[in-house]
């Protein structure tokens, strides 16, 4: 059963060679760590196993990423590009990626932190079951309540950050991860987009 059913892999269009090019991005960040190819066998690993191969143009071999070095690449999404010929792969690296030790093989990389995977999968939860589903459950519950949530997760996260406690590090980004998610719920309850918080962050910069 293919992780990834909604892609035929004999449905791409690869190069004279067999080849198409594959863009890996960290889910996490929006950070782009690698490009590399896949043949179609490649592609057909990737999208069974959820664990990202390429083809090695050096050694004429399937390659899975981190085979060797243990620095492997599970696959989170999986995108055609629109003529068909390229993929974005939207991953959790596990380690760095590029080969020289670095996080990302284009250094410096900007990209730090990047929810647009998450928003599209609260998006998608939406029409779930509220007893499956917390994000279900809590749009359910109207937007009195999330903006409540968005509230009490603020405070805690202060908490966090002042706590004299030797973990509160730790605690601040847990508190700080669950602010971030409630927030994205009230913006998609709210039926406000995140790029157009984004386009303002960016009118405020400058444009930068």
């Amino acid at each position: 059963m293919s992780a990834f059913p909604e892609i035929d892999p004999a449905a791409l269009v690869y190069d004279e060679k067999g080849l198409l090019p594959v863009v890996v991005q960290e889910v996490g960040s929006g950070a782009v760590l690698m490009l590399a190819y896949a043949d179609r066998e490649a592609v057909e690993q990737t999208l069974e196993t959820g664990e990202v191969h390429f083809w090695s143009r050096s050694r004429k071999a399937l390659w899975r990423k981190g085979e060797t070095s243990g620095n492997t690449l599970t696959a989170v999404e999986v995108t055609v590009d629109c003529d068909g010929d390229a993929l974005l792969v939207r991953a959790r690296a596990h380690g760095p990626t590029c080969h020289r030790g670095t996080r990302s093989c284009f250094e410096p990389n900007p990209a730090r932190l990047e929810l647009g995977w998450l928003s599209a999968a609260l998006a998608r939860r939406q029409s779930a079951s509220p007893e499956e589903s917390y994000t279900a459950r809590l749009l359910a519950a109207g937007l009195p309540r999330i903006a409540q949530k968005v509230g009490e997760e603020a405070v805690e996260a202060v908490v966090a950050a002042l706590s004299p406690a030797p973990d509160h590090r730790d605690e601040l980004i847990r508190e700080s991860a669950d602010l971030l998610y409630h927030l994205l719920v009230l913006l998609l309850a709210s039926g406000v987009e995140p790029d157009e918080v984004a386009a303002e962050l960016t009118r405020r910069s400058g444009g930068a």
